[in-house]
């Protein structure tokens, strides 16, 4: 039997990079997929079938996951057509990189809304559907840095720490009705945008990591496929590093 046969599983920002990885696993593994994105344009269209390939039930959703009505009227329109939510990966996410001194407001706001506060806005529309399930599997994609913190990237780092006391926290609260969350750290993962780094800087990160490489979106899905499990029923507020070693 497959891992996560007869689970639906809602991933955010999923059409790319690690989301589409994390979903395309889950399906794999016999989960139902309904993932969001911004806007569901032809490259997510390609994603959906992509899923679909693996014979499990999908459809891909336009959400702004940063409005919090928006996504309560996503969630309702997602389990009216699944039925259930067994699984939640809040991993929609930007960046918006810059000095302190010469950041703004709006690029605080950004990634702070887009990463953090999307999280916070799924896990309050599902509360009550897992509560009523008595089980669920919430998984927080935070980062190294948000345990770390990295020069130039203060909102970023804040939004992916706030992942992390965000998941420890609804572990807390939600324990008791049978609902898991967790948080996964990766480190340097391989994608479209750190594809666009030089070589001479993928080269210094590959020196800093154990392992002597960059990870793929495919090592964070594996992670994910755990947590999303029932090989993981008993691990709740925890964070995952899936960083070849670099948090150590």
């Amino acid at each position: 039997m497959k891992l996560l046969e007869g689970k639906t599983a809602i991933v955010t920002g999923a059409a790319r990079g690690i989301g589409k990885a994390i979903a395309l696993k889950f399906a794999q593994e016999g989960a139902n997929i309904a993932f969001t994105d911004l806007v569901i344009d032809e490259n997510a269209k390609a994603t959906e079938a992509e899923i679909a390939s693996y014979g499990v039930k999908v459809k891909g959703f336009a959400s702004n996951a940063a409005d919090f009505d928006d996504t309560h009227a996503v969630v309702k329109s997602i389990v009216d057509e699944f039925g259930r939510v067994d699984i939640l990966v809040n991993n929609a996410g930007i960046t918006r990189d810059g000095l302190m001194m010469r950041m703004s407001e709006q690029q605080w706001d950004m990634v702070i809304n887009v990463n953090l506060k999307s999280a916070f806005n799924f896990i309050h529309a599902l509360t009550p559907v897992m509560m009523k399930q008595k089980s669920g599997s919430i998984i927080n994609m935070s980062s190294v840095v948000g345990v770390s913190g990295n020069a130039g990237q203060s909102n970023y780092s804040a939004s992916k720490a706030g992942m992390i006391g965000l998941a420890k926290s609804v572990a807390a609260e939600m324990g008791s009705r049978g609902i898991r969350a967790n948080a996964v750290a990766p480190g340097f993962i391989i994608t479209e945008m750190t594809g666009q780094l030089s070589e001479e800087v993928r080269a210094s990160w590959n020196e800093r990591i154990p392992l002597r490489r960059g990870g793929t979106p495919e090592d964070v899905a594996n992670v994910c496929v755990f947590l999303g499990s029932d090989l993981s029923s008993y691990v709740s507020g925890q964070v995952i590093h899936c960083d070849g070693g670099m948090n150590r």
